[in-house]
């Protein structure tokens, strides 16, 4: 029953978040869609790398094209130093599908297969306190070192960041930080996903002191924090797979998992490019 309830609590308070209003002070980075156009409209598959050696041959062994691949690290942008990300910047055909927690092991494993069979580039963005991490660990690291699955920091064990103390705020932060480097080697700096969409001044002011100086938000959802029909996480799909959104979905709960084909389905017939954000944006190296 407490997991019902964090779970209900948590939705509850992800409707909330979305009615934020940020202060005026705070560089946001609502990047004009006209801006660094000429960036992301370039042609991509031309000097895009080839897929990963064995997409290809999955896709065709399941009838299906492959996806598009990334486009080439010369396309990068800079990063601005602070702000809040809701959208990719340009107009070009990129998506930042990005999912969040991992409440369920089977769930991550089944995310990261999907990425492994077809190509699709995710970021996860990890509450280290579920054991999840640690059980798909194996599978994971060769994507992550392949860079198609990024990994973002969402605080250790999901509090309203909100209603913790400054200090608090640093230990979810800092804690979640030290597993994603003890666990897969990397840095999750600087993108911080608060819980729930939740922050204001003094969390971005604590995390950015940590080096995660970007607050990264979404465009539109998945819906699927909790429970809801197959039909109904790929109405949201079709409703938020648009050019340079960014997506928010969640590693909870099983019917995700049912319905990759048609996920992937709507990615091809818009013809968009999977993206993570080290893919966007040009690499940081904070040193707080």
């Amino acid at each position: 029953m407490r997991a019902v309830s964090v779970l209900n609590r948590r939705a509850f308070l992800a409707g909330l978040g979305a009615a934020i209003t940020i202060p005026p002070a705070v560089a946001t980075i609502e990047v004009a869609r006209t801006a660094l156009a000429t960036a992301f409209t370039a042609p991509h598959a031309a000097a895009a790398p080839p897929h990963p050696p064995g997409l290809a041959g999955t896709a065709a062994r399941q009838g299906t094209a492959a996806l598009l691949p990334p486009p080439p690290a010369a396309a990068r942008v800079a990063l601005p130093g602070t702000g809040v990300l809701t959208v990719l910047p340009g107009q070009g055909d990129l998506l930042a599908l990005t999912v969040d927690d991992g409440v369920d092991t089977n769930v991550v494993r089944m995310y990261t297969q999907f990425a492994k069979d077809t190509g699709i580039r995710l970021t996860f963005f990890v509450n280290g306190t579920y054991r999840s991490w640690t059980d798909n660990a194996p599978l994971l690291r060769p994507l992550v070192e392949s860079g198609q699955i990024q990994l973002g920091n969402h605080t250790w064990s999901h509090p309203d960041l909100t209603t913790q103390s400054p200090a608090q705020i640093a230990d979810q932060i800092q804690r979640n930080h030290a597993f994603l480097s003890n666990t897969f080697g990397v840095d999750a700096r600087p993108y911080l996903r608060p819980p729930y969409g939740r922050h204001n001044a003094t969390v971005r002011a604590v995390a950015a002191d940590l080096g995660y100086t970007l607050t990264t938000m979404w465009t539109g959802s998945l819906a699927d924090s909790t429970v809801i029909t197959e039909d109904y996480i790929v109405k949201m799909a079709d409703t938020h797979f648009r050019p340079q959104n960014i997506v928010l979905g969640h590693l909870n709960h099983a019917p995700v998992t049912h319905v990759f084909d048609r996920l992937a389905d709507v990615v091809r017939k818009r013809n968009l490019r999977t993206v993570t954000f080290n893919d966007v944006f040009l690499p940081t190296h904070p040193t707080p």
